[in-house]
């Protein structure tokens, strides 16, 4: 029988590359899918041609045989026998291609283990747990494999049975007018399998839920938003696949002293008129101990003063921010009678302009009023 070229199904070159081979036998199979042509003879010849042609051109040892011998090279026999052979030996791709297998191969493919799932924990911590950094317990319910019967799901050891119902596809097909459509099998939820003696603890689930206690490190200088992942602390996988990872997801608290922008802290404080016009030495509070900030002469209300290093470290960095103070001049609601004359005198000569004079005045009435403005 007249056996055509397997680049000439695959319609590709001779040169063409592993990828490109693939990708023609995607396309084939789409075209040619059972599933798309129900009872077309022609298209599963087709089928099953692109599928033999792409099991030799995908191997480099078959495929530099056949480059050199042509068919002759597997004339011993090969091939595949049914439909139901070509999906156990291309599962994964029929799995792409459509989201479910036909036959014993597709019952494989669900079976193959899989990671389990990613898990979020929201963290609130106060302002100074941020600033410092700390370590926090926390506790996660989650899945895992069932210690018992190590996700098998069945008792005592034994294994779970190809589901008589859908014959371990997992999918049951009806026909509805000219179409065919195919359904998770209701019996075995899809999974191809028929536990006959289902493990107690898990009943056959094949996990369990626990509450695991976990100790999380927040690095000093962590922000709200922030995510701290724990690889290997999600929930368990599946079929032996490897357990999914939590991500900590972090709230900080505001302060009542500091406000925060970026590593940078800032914060307010009032001074009276008198010392912001004349200077003098300012306590502000750090998250440690205070310091003293020198305020010049002149200083307005609105001023800034830039107290280097200490702000919030940069998670990572060695790096400090720093603290920014905002100075809030406070002009008196009410004045005494010497006050005001004070005032009024400053008044009269500020008109005059003489600099030296007014200098003079100022330092005068800051030695009298100027305790009783602070």
């Amino acid at each position: 029988m007249y056996r055509r070229d397997y680049y000439e199904v695959l319609r590709v070159e001779r040169t063409a590359s592993h990828d490109d081979i693939k990708k023609a036998y995607r396309k084939l199979a789409m075209e040619y899918h059972p599933d798309r042509n129900p009872g077309d003879a022609e298209a599963e010849l087709r089928f099953k041609e692109a599928a033999e042609a792409y099991d030799v051109l995908r191997d480099p040892e078959k495929r530099a045989r056949y480059d050199r011998f042509g068919h002759e090279a597997f004339s011993g026999g090969g091939g595949f026998s049914s439909t139901d052979d070509i999906f156990s030996h291309f599962g994964d791709i029929f799995a792409d291609l459509f989201g479910f297998g036909m036959g014993a191969g597709a019952g494989a493919r669900r079976r193959r283990a899989t990671q389990g799932s990613d898990l979020r924990y929201n963290l609130t911590i106060s302002f100074r747990q941020a600033a410092k950094g700390d370590d926090i317990t926390i506790k996660i319910p989650r899945n895992i494999v069932c210690p018992e019967c190590k996700g098998s799901r069945s008792a005592g050891g034994s294994a779970p049975e190809r589901c008589r119902h859908c014959g371990g596809s997992g999918q049951v097909r009806h026909n509805q007018g000219f179409f065919q459509i195919s359904v998770p099998c209701p019996h075995c939820r899809g999974s191809g399998e028929s536990i006959s003696n289902p493990c107690p603890r898990c009943r056959a689930s094949g996990q369990i839920q626990e509450v695991r206690e976990l100790s999380v490190h927040i690095p000093a200088g962590i922000d709200s938003g922030n995510r701290l992942r724990l690889r290997g602390e999600g929930e368990g996988g599946i079929n032996g696949g490897p357990p999914g990872d939590l991500y900590v997801v972090v709230t900080v608290e505001d302060d009542g002293v500091f406000t925060r922008e970026g590593q940078n802290l800032f914060i307010t404080q009032e001074i009276a008129f008198v010392r912001a016009a004349l200077g003098d030495k300012l306590e502000v509070p750090t998250l440690e101990d205070p310091v003293v900030l020198e305020i010049p002469r002149g200083t307005q209300s609105g001023d800034v003063f830039r107290v280097p290093g200490k702000g919030l470290p940069y998670p990572g960095r060695n790096a400090v921010g720093d603290l920014l103070v905002e100075v809030k001049v406070l002009i008196p609601k009410r004045l005494n009678e010497r006050q005001e004359a004070l005032l009024r005198e400053f008044a009269e000569i500020d008109e005059q302009k003489p600099l030296n004079v007014a200098k003079k005045f100022v330092e005068k009435m800051g030695r009298a009023v100027g305790r009783k403005l602070s």
